[in-house]
This record gives structure tokens, sequence and C-alpha cells, in this order.
């Protein structure tokens, strides 16, 4: 299984559970907005701890509170895709790409500037400032930075809320190249149901 997943936290009035397994692929958190998906994301990316429970991620325990094993987010080696890009503003392109790149050991690292530069067809965006760049040239440079930072699986925060119609195709043609060839696991928070039937070979509902 890529995600074993039994977490609980209580953010205020709200309980926060989740307790499911998936197979390799691509894997949608479904829900309505507010149902707790971007936090059970935010757990899984070590940015939130869970009060109880286990995560492992393709057979590595990334928490465990019963054993008092709690990987920093930098050990647990995820590949974070926000909504809105969150590119660094002050950095060109070619920049934001690196700098993920920078932090990763040598041995670590299986793709290169090059290398993702092609899969994603941003090489003519290198010089660019983020602000220059359409929604989704934006995103394109934002799922290149995550790969580039040399993770074991992905956590998308849906990816394409902000986009349009075209834009959105375009990014779901890039995410589909994503799971097939690449075959990193992925953590996909969505509550777009068409999105979902489209990408995800598991569905876990949330809320």
């Amino acid at each position: 299984m890529s995600f074993e997943i039994d977490v609980t936290r209580q953010l205020g009035d709200t309980t926060i559970a989740a307790r499911f397994t998936a197979p390799a692929g691509l894997t949608a958190l479904f829900g309505p907005s507010g149902a707790g998906k971007t936090s059970i994301l935010a757990m899984v990316a070590g940015l939130l701890r869970p009060d109880c429970g286990s995560i492992r991620v393709d057979g590595e325990t990334l928490f465990d509170s019963a054993a008092g094993i709690d990987l920093p987010p930098e050990r647990r080696r995820a590949g974070y895709v926000f909504q809105d890009s969150r590119l660094f503003p002050h950095r060109r392109v070619r920049d934001n790409l690196r700098y993920g790149w920078k932090l990763v050991p040598p041995d670590q690292r299986w793709m290169g500037l090059d290398d993702a530069c092609a899969f994603l067809g941003i090489g003519h965006l290198l010089d660019r400032w983020p602000r220059s760049l359409s929604g989704g040239e934006a995103q394109r440079v934002a799922i290149g930075r995550a790969l580039l930072s040399a993770p074991r699986f992905l956590l998308m925060d849906e990816p394409l809320s902000s986009l349009d119609t075209a834009r959105r195709e375009e990014i779901l043609s890039v995410i589909e190249r994503v799971r097939d060839e690449l075959a990193l696991p992925i953590l996909y928070v969505s509550h777009d149901r068409a999105e979902v039937e489209r990408l995800a070979g598991c569905v876990i509902g949330v809320g």
C-alpha cells in the first residue's frame, strides 16, 4: 500500500479524523470545503501534528504516536503543490525550480532541471518572473519545483481550483503524466467530482 493513514486531530470544536489504506497511484481525498481534507494533507506532510495515530507512505513510518516517531517535514520527502502555486515572487522561474533541488543531497536527486523543463514544457519560462506567468504556467512551474525536490510522494491541494477551463485541462494532462510516467504515489485533495473521477484510482470520502 502506498498510503496507510490513521490520524485524529482536534482543531477547536472540530475533530479531523481519517483512517484509510490506498494502493499505488493517485488517491483523492474528496469532499466539501471545510471538511478537513487540507488538514489531513498537512498531517502527512508533517506541517500539522496529529493528536494520535500513524502515517505510513510506501512502507515507511512517518508518524506513529504510540512508538514516538514523528519525522520532520524535510525528512518525509514530500513534494507539496498548493492551489495557488506559492512561487517565490522575488526569484525568477529558474531559481524557483532550483530552490528545492539545491537542498537535496546529490545522491537522492532523480530529476534535473533540464529533465523537468522537458517533461513539463517550461524551458521557455526560465528567465521569467512569477508575476508574468499565466495561472497554468505558474502551476506547471510549481509542479516542477515539487518534482525537483526529489520527493518520494506528492501532495496536491486543489491545484486546479484557481484556473479557468482551458488551463484546467492543461494541468489535468500534466498530472496524468506525473501519475502514469513517474509512478509517484500522489495524495490529491479536491471537491470536484469530475476531476476526481478522471484522475484517481482510489477515492476517500472526507466529511
